[in-house]
């Protein structure tokens, strides 16, 4: 499999929300006095990418043997160190962590030497009883006993539906030299919204920022004042050093005891300061991790000083971890012959990086695939669902995989052209626009238009216009047809019948063609921009 992948792949993160405010400054002055410097290395966002290289300024970056690598080194400068994480280090998995149930991922983490560790919305993905079991450890059918985790992961803002209890810690204190340090969790609370019905059945999300609170009061009472939360929440950063997003809102209504909150789910890059909170977040991937100084006075037990810095994980000048290499390769070759079976071949780059704001060329394929599978008047594919590029060239099965990781089965229906146009409105019911792949017609939107009066024209290849009396066949994933992402008009679709999985549609689409290519036809049509 092509493991080198282009750095278009980590331009397909989620718009951040929120309203933008200036990051105050972020400075670290020499202290005299009974301070002990403690050093947070933080990772959000891996995704089990273990065995994955990208490219940034046309350098190599990421692989987890590199990333522990990193982590090492910077470790050995501090005997004060935490290793940390904000989520999503699991799920939307390489197919070498995916295959043998993220395992290799967890065991990598172990191996790592991580401290602590909180939930996000992607460690869901396969339910919270298969997510337990690779925190707490046991048995897999596929996989057989397993240890879990070595280290606590801890959420606040999850609770049992039947109990109201949380379903793990909501923090945990680490003792540093005697100086006690509160770590709190949260997961974004609209994880109900991007995850399988499955994914979430059983518990409830409740709003991050009270739970925070809740905790940060039970840690007060405990005599703990440094305090820092690990929030997979997003949060974006502008060249002009202004943050926006949900961690910033988050940021100024917390407790004034919290120091730092490290950020996740958008995989963006950064560094700042808010209502004197030091907000981080790396990247994605691997491809980078936070280092957060911390200077407590021994005294108050307070944090006094932070700052941050987000290092890239280049692999020039840098030998990977041994150990972790071992346990990449051990695992690669358990999967290798599935992975490395080629299924195809692409003329060109197919790429989906315009997914998220209009039309893109691996969603017309995936979309395409999914028609020709069911045979189904229209297809209809979530921009979120596109997690990878396709390189030119033999397309091998595990790289379809890197593309469509979730395993998702395909879903047919019957719409009428009403709810069809409802659907292409509900693009935008989530405040944020998400602009559906689509098979079989085509769609133009104004955008002067207030939500709900966007859709102007649908009309089919052949240019007749759809009815909105008349029912037509269409093909979703099952995470759209469970209301996902806001597509809420399709839990009344009619006659559904779940068909194979949307990676096996899209490995039979490269198995029927001598060659895969794809262009921008103008499916998807914006006026008044």
């Amino acid at each position: 499999m092509k493991k080198t992948l282009s750095a278009l792949a980590l331009s397909l993160a989620l718009t951040p929300m929120g309203t933008a405010v200036h990051a105050e400054g972020n400075s670290f002055s020499k202290q005299s006095g009974p301070y002990l410097d403690v050093q947070l290395l933080g990772v959000n966002d891996f995704h089990g990418q273990i065995d994955i290289t990208r490219k940034v300024a046309n350098q190599s970056v990421g692989r987890a043997d590199y990333l522990a690598s990193y982590i090492k080194q910077r470790e050995a400068e501090n005997d004060n160190t935490l290793i940390v994480h904000a989520g999503d280090m699991v799920g939307a998995s390489s197919p070498t962590s995916a295959l043998l149930q993220d395992e290799p991922t967890v065991e990598i983490m172990n191996e790592m030497g991580f401290d602590v560790g909180t939930l996000g919305n992607h460690e869901f993905d396969e339910g919270v009883d298969e997510m337990m079991r690779l925190i707490n450890g046991g048995s897999h059918e596929k996989t057989g006993d397993f240890e879990g985790a070595n280290f606590p992961y801890v959420v606040a803002n999850v609770v049992d539906k039947e109990t109201k209890k949380p379903i793990l810690p909501p923090y945990t204190i680490k003792k540093v030299k005697g100086v006690d340090i509160g770590f709190i969790g949260v997961v974004f609370s609209d994880t109900p919204d991007i995850v399988i019905p499955s994914g979430t059945a059983g518990v409830e999300f409740t709003d991050e920022t009270e739970a925070i609170n809740k905790a940060a009061k039970e840690l007060k009472k405990k005599g703990v004042k440094a305090m820092v939360v690990l929030a997979h929440n997003p949060i974006d950063q502008a060249s002009t050093g202004e943050v926006s997003g949900e961690l910033v809102d988050m940021a100024n209504n917390v407790d004034d005891e919290i120091d730092v909150m490290f950020g996740a789910h958008n995989h963006r890059n950064v560094n700042a300061v808010v209502d004197n909170k030091l907000l981080v977040q790396a990247y994605s991937y691997g491809t980078a991790f936070a280092d957060v100084d911390l200077k407590i006075d021994r005294r108050t037990k307070d944090i006094v000083e932070k700052k941050a810095e987000v290092v890239t994980t280049f692999h020039n000048g840098i030998t990977p971890d041994a150990k972790i290499t071992e346990i990449i390769k051990r695992a690669e070759d358990q999967v290798a012959p599935i992975i490395n079976e080629v299924v195809g071949k692409a003329d060109k780059l197919l790429s989906g990086a315009e997914a998220y704001s209009g039309e893109s060329e691996l969603g017309n394929v995936i979309a395409d695939s999914m028609t020709e599978q069911t045979g189904t008047d229209f297809a209809f594919m979530n921009p979120g669902g596109i997690r990878d590029v396709i390189n030119p060239g033999e397309v091998t099965w595990g790289e379809l995989f890197n593309v469509q990781p979730f395993g998702n089965d395909l879903v047919t229906m019957t719409l009428t052209g009403a709810q069809i146009k409802e659907l292409f409105e509900s693009q935008w019911s989530t405040g944020r626009e998400k602009m559906l792949q689509i098979s079989g017609l085509k769609a133009t939107f104004d955008m002067s238009k207030p939500v709900g009066q966007k859709t102007v024209s649908i009309v089919k290849n052949d240019g007749t216009p759809i009815d909105m009396a008349t029912e037509y066949t269409v093909t979703v994933n099952n995470f759209m047809a469970g209301g996902g992402d806001g597509y809420t008009v399709l839990l009344e679709g009619k006659n559904q019948t779940i068909s194979v999985t949307d990676l096996d549609a899209l490995v039979n689409y490269f198995k029927n063609r001598d060659s895969v290519t794809a262009e921008i036809e103008g499916r998807i049509v914006k006026i008044n921009q």
